[in-house]
């Protein structure tokens, strides 16, 4: 058995201790008093029944009276304060309230203590003071430690939670009407509307810290879900245009994220996410910022179809792929540019900081290695899709 607290062991502090243990019921009395009289935040913000509230009094007294009589122990690891803190934290009941509580205890133990002290000499009062207070702080710090450690395994608890709700409406349980709506009541979200869902990426947090609450200031409900390389987030539109939600996402962005189209309701986020991952992919590996899938339908194509893709490319681009690298990549930001400029060569000079003849001669050289000419709509299709494919890969 561990022996006593040296601080606490002096023989003057055990008897004033002991001869105060018969006294317990009154002290008790005496501090429920004091709780509602100099304490009256304790009840604002708790409904702790009377009898826990006078039992939690009662044992934290008799703890007190029982380490100043010399049991053996550490207040600053005592099991009862630790107690006393984890229930309290379950109730509700502010750290700060069960501080001032401790301390109100050990003041009206203090006094009791004086009153048995009238034929104590000065030099057992002050052991006797040294060491109460001595008890008080140590039972205070072992409070605050169980009572932060509740909080905190509470706090993981509820992210546990959310986290598995987010995953069940990612894998299609929203369908079920009852948990979609207990799912939306705890992650605060409306049941009914549309939905946005963004997949996110990047090196680090791909998502500015805080993106929720600033989306809340502006009146957009949201929940973000971190994976392990990939962070997705529910975005209700409820009344609003979904382009100008996009528009208040992006510079909430610091990677790179997909955004899938609007879809009805809660029960449609399965879908959503797996659009909103095809629209990430759209994005090249070295791009940043959030697209849309509404705005990408031709890359998402390819990048549904990769094998499909890679023969697309070498089909309509074949040749032009097998230059040096130089003279390919000037006949290629040239395809690319004329494309853009709706096939204009005098508009896509501009953009190439070249004459409009050397267009038409880059053109006419792509033409002659490619064996077809350039112009017609299903031309016009295979190398658009073919410069997008390059792009992705």
């Amino acid at each position: 058995m561990a022996a006593p607290h040296p601080a606490l062991s002096t023989p003057g502090t055990r008897r004033l201790a002991d001869a105060c243990r018969t006294d317990i019921p009154v002290l008790t009395r005496r501090l429920i008093s004091a709780i509602f009289t100099d304490n009256p935040e304790w009840t604002d913000y708790t409904s702790v029944p009377r009898a826990d509230l006078r039992d939690g009094c009662k044992r934290y007294l008799t703890r007190i009276l029982d380490l100043l009589a010399g049991a053996a122990g550490d207040p600053e690891r005592d099991d009862v304060a630790a107690s006393i803190g984890r229930r309290r934290a379950d109730q509700g009941v502010p750290m700060e309230a069960m501080l001032r509580t401790f301390r109100l205890g050990g003041g009206i133990v203090w006094e009791a203590l004086l009153d048995q002290a009238e034929d104590a000499g000065p030099q057992e009062i002050r052991e006797a003071g040294t060491a109460m207070w001595t008890v008080i702080d140590g039972l205070s710090s072992a409070l605050v430690t169980s009572y932060r450690n509740t909080e905190l395994e509470r706090v993981r608890s509820d992210e546990r939670r959310r986290h598995a709700l987010i995953e069940d409406l990612l894998a299609g349980r929203a369908h079920d009407a009852v948990f979609a709506a207990r799912a939306a009541r705890e992650l605060n979200l409306p049941t009914t509307g549309a939905y946005l869902v963004v997949a996110a990426r990047g090196d680090g947090r791909p998502l500015r810290a805080g993106a929720e609450t600033t989306l809340s200031a502006w009146g957009i409900h949201s929940v973000w879900h971190d994976r392990v390389d990939t962070t997705i987030g529910l975005v209700s539109l409820e009344h609003r245009d979904g382009a100008a939600v996009m528009n208040q996402l992006r510079p909430l962005i610091r990677g790179r994220a997909g955004a899938s189209p609007a879809v009805p309701g809660l029960a449609h986020v399965d879908s959503a996410h797996a659009l909103a991952l095809v629209a990430l992919e759209t994005l090249p590996g070295d791009a940043t910022g959030l697209v849309s899938l509404d705005d990408r339908y031709p890359e998402a194509l390819l990048v549904r179809s990769p094998d499909l893709t890679d023969l697309l490319s070498q089909h309509t681009l074949g040749p032009v792929l097998e230059l040096p690298v130089k003279e390919r990549d000037v006949l290629l930001d040239t395809l690319a540019a004329w494309l853009a400029e709706n096939c204009s060569a005098a508009n896509a000079a501009p953009l190439l900081h070249c004459h409009r003849n050397t267009v038409i001669n880059r053109l006419q050289r792509i033409s002659t290695l490619l064996g077809r000419p350039l112009e017609g709509q299903r031309s016009y299709v295979e190398l658009s899709l073919a410069l997008a494919a390059l792009e992705l890969r």
